[in-house]
């Protein structure tokens, strides 16, 4: 595809996430601006030069004007509200979000009739930090962004929406709304689950425990630093697929206790593990370089590279 000029970009929401995209946008050279509920939030972003407003219809009014792509970047509690004002005021522009699940924004934004230009996506990056004041430009670099290959996806929104990600320094997978909440689930969601259960077993142990942890405990709980409101709002909303996963932990947990207690052994779940961590060390990505977005089958096609490991790092 030819290179388009950067079209302008409004971010709902200015935490983590959303300030972060809005700051790496803007040096990145795109016209951005954003939204944030919080007057304090917003009083923040522009504190340090950014275009941050709280008056959500003057936001999207704007996107409107501006033919922008519109980024939702508030936790899924708070995203049929903003949908609503979407449909109301800017029900034309290209959307997108960077929300944690795919499925049940997907859902969500065809209530609101608003699929036919919306694409998802979910940058793989983040902190155990929150608010404007942990932003950064380059939190993006190097991540992955998932963007959505759904069925009805429309070429020039997804472009829209790639080109985005890239010029943000990430590099993009394609993928299904479904099978990305159930990969998810498996490496962000239970992650976030064990981390609570380990810290809180530390902290059972009492000062003693807490005084000889190191750095084991340290990474295994370091989003258990995240705030509580915040986990919940990633976690619950896909909990059909966090479910499945961890039943499957707890049946592996189980037997894992049931040698310890008749053998003394934790053999076959930390082979098992080191296995497991070796392949995530080694995993090769590869880069898609053909299948052309428009041509016949290339949401099937760039689906099929997805699940295979491949990844897109430029839009010709």
């Amino acid at each position: 595809m030819t290179s388009a000029a950067k079209a302008p970009v409004c971010v709902l929401g200015t935490g983590l996430i959303g300030g972060s995209l809005l700051r790496a946008a803007v040096a990145a050279g795109y016209a951005a601006w954003g939204f944030n509920r919080s007057a304090a939030g917003a009083e923040a972003a522009r504190s340090d030069g950014f275009d941050v407003t709280e008056d959500l219809p003057a936001a999207l009014a704007r996107a409107a004007d501006a033919d922008a792509l519109i980024v939702l970047a508030v936790p899924m509690p708070a995203v049929e509200h903003l949908l609503a004002s979407i449909a109301t005021f800017a029900p034309d522009c290209v959307l997108t979000d960077v929300v944690s699940v795919k499925a049940p924004v997907a859902a969500a934004v065809r209530a609101q009739g608003l699929s036919a230009r919306y694409v998802g996506g979910h940058p793989m990056a983040g902190t155990a930090e929150s608010g404007w004041a942990a932003t950064d430009s380059g939190l993006f670099r190097d991540a992955v962004w998932a963007v959505g290959v759904d069925e009805g996806t429309h070429v020039d929104p997804w472009t829209r929406v790639v080109r985005l990600a890239l010029d943000c320094g990430s590099v993009v997978v394609p993928v299904v709304a479904d099978e990305h909440d159930r990969a998810v689930a498996r490496i962000s969601h239970l992650p976030h689950v064990l981390a609570e259960a380990l810290a809180a077993a530390g902290a059972t142990g009492g000062e003693l425990a807490l005084g000889l942890a190191a750095g084991s405990f340290r990474d295994g709980t370091r989003v258990a630093a995240t705030a509580p409101d915040l986990v919940r709002a990633i976690c619950e909303p896909n909990s059909a697929a966090l479910l499945a996963v961890l039943e499957e932990t707890l049946t592996v947990l189980g037997a894992a206790r049931d040698s310890l207690r008749a053998d003394n052994s934790l053999a076959d779940l930390v082979e098992a593990g080191h296995d497991a961590r070796e392949r995530y060390e080694t995993a090769q990505r590869w880069e898609i370089t053909d299948i052309r977005p428009g041509d016949h089958n290339w949401l099937v096609n760039l689906r099929d590279a997805g699940r295979r490991g491949g990844v897109i790092t430029s839009l010709n």
